[in-house]
This record gives C-alpha cells, sequence and structure tokens, in this order.
C-alpha cells in the first residue's frame, strides 16, 4: 500500500502531529490531488477544537494541487489539471472539517468543489486567495461601494493587507487603519490613499473628517475595534465584518439611528473563489506569504495563532 506523509489531529484538543497514512482512492465523482501547496489560516484551529465530524482529521483548506487520478464517474476534470479547493468541499462538504484537507501529500476532493487554478500565479501566492483571499475580495465586490468612493480597510494583517490591494485595484479612495505609526509605511505601499493609526487618533471622527466610509471592512479579530467603526460610515453606509472574533459588539440603538447604515458579515462563497484569483492575476494583486515544508506545519500554526506570520503561512509540499 502507498503511503504519503500527513500532518493529523488525532482528536479534540490534540496537537497536530506528522504521520504516515495510506495515499486515500477517490470515490465516484472525487478526484486525487497531489498538494502542491497549502494556506495555514485561523480556521484551521476548528479542527482541534472539536468542530470536524470525526477524528483523526487532516486540517487544511487553502489547498492548490494537480489531478493525478480520477474517481469513476468524474467528468469534470482531467489528469494534470492544476485546482484549487477552500472550505466548500463540494457535496455539501466542508474541507478539513467533514472531509480530509490538505496538510498533506496528497488529498481526495469531490469534483464540484473544485476551481481551476491558472499557470500564471504560483501555488504558494494562490493557496491563500481561496479563503482568506477570497473572502474580502467578495465582501467588496458585492458591497455599496463604486468606484471612487470612500472605503475604508480596518487591520493590516492577513485579510487586510489583500483588501487595501484589491480596493486599490478596483478603484477606491483607500483608508487603512491599524494602531502605530509604522504600519503607515506598508498600507501605502500596498495602496492606501490614507492611514489612520487607532492609537493616536479616533477612528471615527478621522473617517467623519473625510466625508465618512461608503464601506467599511473589518478584518482586526478585536470586538472593541469593530465596534468603534460604525461612527465612521457615512450616508447609507455599510460595515461589513470579515474578522473572526468571538468577542460581542458593543452597540446601542443611537448608533443606528444616526443615519441609514447596514453591518453584515461575510464568508467565502465558492462562486466568487474562481473571480478573486483571476482579478488576483490581472492586477496583480498577491499575498505576502511566508513559506514552510509539511514537517514544519506545527510550527507554521503556532506561528500564525500568534500573528508572527507576514502575513500568510503556506505549507510548499510538491
Amino acid at each position: 500500500m502507498s503511503m504519503m506523509k500527513a500532518i493529523q489531529v488525532a482528536a479534540k484538543g490534540e496537537p497536530m502531529r506528522l504521520v504516515e497514512v495510506p495515499i486515500p482512492a477517490p470515490k465516484e465523482g472525487q478526484v486525487l490531488l497531489r498538494v502542491e501547496a497549502c494556506g495555514i489560516c485561523h480556521g484551521d484551529a476548528k479542527v482541534s477544537e472539536g468542530a470536524t465530524t470525526s477524528y483523526p482529521r487532516i486540517p487544511g483548506h487553502e489547498v492548490v494541487g494537480i489531478v493525478e487520478k480520477l474517481g469513476v464517474g468524474t467528468m469534470k476534470w482531467k489528469v494534470g489539471q492544476r485546482v484549487g479547493i477552500g472550505w466548500h468541499g463540494g457535496h455539501g462538504h466542508t474541507t478539513a472539517l467533514t472531509t480530509d484537507g490538505g496538510y498533506a501529500e496528497y488529498m481526495v476532493a469531490y469534483e464540484d468543489g473544485l476551481i481551476t487554478i491558472p499557470q500564471e500565479i504560483s501555488a504558494g501566492e494562490a493557496a491563500p486567495l481561496l479563503c482568506a483571499g477570497e473572502t474580502v475580495f467578495s465582501a467588496l465586490r458585492n458591497s455599496k461601494a463604486r468606484p471612487g468612493d470612500l472605503v475604508a480597510i480596518s487591520g493590516i494583517g492577513g485579510l487586510g493587507h489583500l483588501a487595501i490591494q484589491y480596493a486599490k485595484k478596483a478603484g477606491y479612495e483607500v483608508i487603512a487603519i491599524s494602531r502605530g505609526k509604522e504600519k503607515e509605511k506598508l498600507a501605502r505601499e500596498l495602496g492606501a490613499h490614507h492611514y489612520i493609526d487607532a492609537d493616536t487618533k479616533k477612528t471615527a471622527d478621522s473617517l467623519k473628517a473625510l466625508g465618512g466610509a461608503k464601506v467599511i471592512l473589518a478584518t482586526a479579530p478585536n470586538g472593541k475595534t469593530i465596534s468603534s467603526l460604525i461612527g465612521g460610515l457615512g450616508t447609507d453606509g455599510e460595515l461589513i465584518i470579515a474578522a473572526v472574533s468571538d468577542e460581542p459588539l458593543e452597540w446601542s440603538a443611537m448608533d443606528f439611528l444616526n443615519g441609514p447604515s447596514n453591518v453584515k458579515g461575510t464568508f467565502t462563497d465558492i462562486n466568487e473563489m474562481e473571480a478573486a484569483v483571476r482579478f488576483s492575476i490581472l492586477t496583480d494583486v498577491r499575498p505576502m506569504i511566508e513559506i514552510f515544508p509539511l514537517e514544519k506545519a506545527p510550527e507554521a500554526f503556532e506561528q500564525m495563532m500568534a500573528a508572527k506570520t507576514h502575513f500568510r503561512a503556506v505549507l510548499h509540499i510538491s
């Protein structure tokens, strides 16, 4: 039996461990992927937190790979094609929660959960676009903002550094919001027209001074930071929450009576993934990544959780 290296979580609360397991065989409607790269995302913590349907489980939901073998009846893809898969695993599955993910040399995927990954982008750069990139891309694409509108991005991290690039390339007037003067240089290099240092200025007042934002995209996972943003919206503005945070939000009725405004969340959408990848290639938007070998996945995951990666950690596998 042919074997492969993989990172597994054996049970709820257990750490990630490097193991050798049999290479899985694709069933009807599935393909076997030889994994090229897999992004490391905050959502991977859900595997050890108990969100998966069974154990042991292989994490990883930002996967780029080559179709190695077709299951019975698989018609959409051909051997040798380069494809990607995100949270949406096809057939109603969630990658890495109800099926094994991409922290492995090979993985099985349903054919309807895959998208094409063009050769114009490297596997390492494409992988984070399948979750982090698509999340902020679709949030902006489906927002109220139109070219020329004032759009604010709160947070310059794994999500925010991509959101600033997308916003600039889409033709918005971009405001970056973060803590500390040292972030301003990077924000402007990424495309921001304005920078607000939340350590020294009240974010809402600064946004109002610029006319009020049509859209604010919250990417920093901090409840108080998110709560402070609503006052910076312009008339008929929109606050979109992309940050993963369990902290309560602190709003009163008065926050919504000052003028018509919307607050909503956003998550990945498989129907937007190919568009996000195509737009990234066309406009030269790329994630800032740190590459790790598969064997270093536990270490890379811990660095990501401690916000010590700059900005997306990616496993290079083949």
